[in-house]
């Protein structure tokens, strides 16, 4: 007997008399109860996905925008422009323009609220600590690696030292090392300013640095090529040289009371007013809590003073041509110093010939930590 097969509709009706519910697959997911599930999911999901991506999105346009008024119209393109010999005496009245002296000096005053434990060592202690540490300027010369020595005082019988050459070798020995460390600190910052330069995009933390230097050095508005030309060493045998000359050998008033090396003038603030000033006269030499503080504050006086802004071009043109930084050729510069003019200058030259300073330009301290190594 042939079985008779069923249809599809009676076997719905079968089952459904069985109390089987029987959902069409093809709609089961167009029912209405989970459209309105599936639309929520949905909403959700997007609501979500909007808080995650705008913060990004905002971040983006604006690093894009700091970065475009910050780095990139003046870095690569004017940056470069600058640092060319020729474009250099073409630009040269654009470029290192203004200063803002609010921030200026703010590192350096940073070092008075230091504690003022500090002890002055006789000049036969210091002799003696250099001889036990083997620290002497015919090694220097020849090996040209200096001990991390810092001190922070000059010794107060600096001019009872009758023998001058003796003088001579105990100043340059406590000068060397604060001169070359100063130096360094302007290294890595050089070295990180190219390393911005060299990015496409920069951290919050770089563009804060950049904020900082800018102040540091009195760059006004935010300009690259400028930071450029002035965050850079002054040679050693030139800091010496002026040192010597300012405080004769560091037998000076100034530089025993006040640590003054480079005789810089104040007209606010603490400073030491010179014997032979004017009673009228309201200007002070600046006085300073330690040594390196002094040389700090010289650095950046001749790093923004418009009075060196031909040094400071001169310094440039030497780094654009590969060169080593010449002190006798950059001291010519410096005739603004002094009220002597051009007579400083010729004095300067003599002192760094006549005691072989250019054989320290190329010293390297001896590091106290492994950030410094990359500089020795």
């Amino acid at each position: 007997m042939k079985k008779k097969l069923l249809t599809l509709k009676q076997a719905k009706t079968f089952l459904s008399k069985k109390g089987l519910i029987i959902i069409n697959r093809n709609n089961f997911f167009l029912n209405s109860e989970f459209k309105n599930f599936y639309f929520t999911v949905l909403c959700s999901f997007l609501i979500v996905l909007s808080f995650i991506t705008l913060p990004i999105i905002i971040e983006f346009n604006e690093n894009s925008i700091l970065l475009s008024k910050e780095i990139k119209n003046n870095s690569k393109n004017n940056f470069e422009k600058v640092l060319e010999g020729k474009n250099l005496k073409k630009k040269s009245s654009e470029i290192d323009e203004g200063l803002d002296t609010k921030n200026l000096l703010e590192d350096v005053f940073k070092f008075d609220q230091l504690p003022s434990d500090t002890v002055r060592l006789s000049a036969l202690t210091l002799e003696q600590l250099f001889e036990d540490t083997n620290y002497n300027l015919k090694n220097v010369r020849k090996t040209k690696l200096v001990k991390p020595i810092s001190l922070s005082l000059l010794p107060q019988e600096m001019k009872k030292i009758e023998s001058v050459n003796k003088r001579k070798s105990l100043f340059i020995k406590i000068i060397l090392p604060l001169v070359i460390e100063e130096n360094n600190i302007i290294k890595l910052d050089r070295m990180k300013l190219f390393s911005i330069l060299n990015k496409n995009r920069n951290s919050k933390l770089e563009k804060k640095w950049l904020n900082i230097k800018f102040k540091q050095y009195g760059v006004v508005n935010k300009d690259l090529s400028t930071l450029k030309i002035r965050m850079d060493i002054v040679p050693v045998s030139l800091a010496i040289a002026q040192a010597a000359k300012e405080t004769g050998w560091g037998t000076s008033r100034f530089a025993i009371e006040g640590n003054a090396l480079f005789g810089q003038w104040t007209w606010s603030g603490e400073g030491i007013k010179p014997a032979s000033a004017d009673s009228d006269a309201t200007h002070k030499v600046m006085k300073f809590k330690l040594l390196r503080a002094s040389i700090r504050a010289y650095q950046r006086n001749l790093n923004t003073h418009s009075s060196y802004k031909n040094f400071r071009l001169a310094r440039a043109e030497q780094r654009d041509n590969n060169k080593n930084l010449n002190s006798l050729v950059l001291s010519t510069h410096l005739d603004k110093y002094a009220e002597t003019g051009k007579e400083y200058v010729t004095i300067l030259n003599k002192i760094i010939k006549q005691n072989k300073l250019t054989d320290f330009d190329d010293a390297k301290l001896l590091p106290k930590s492994i950030n410094l190594k990359s500089l020795i």
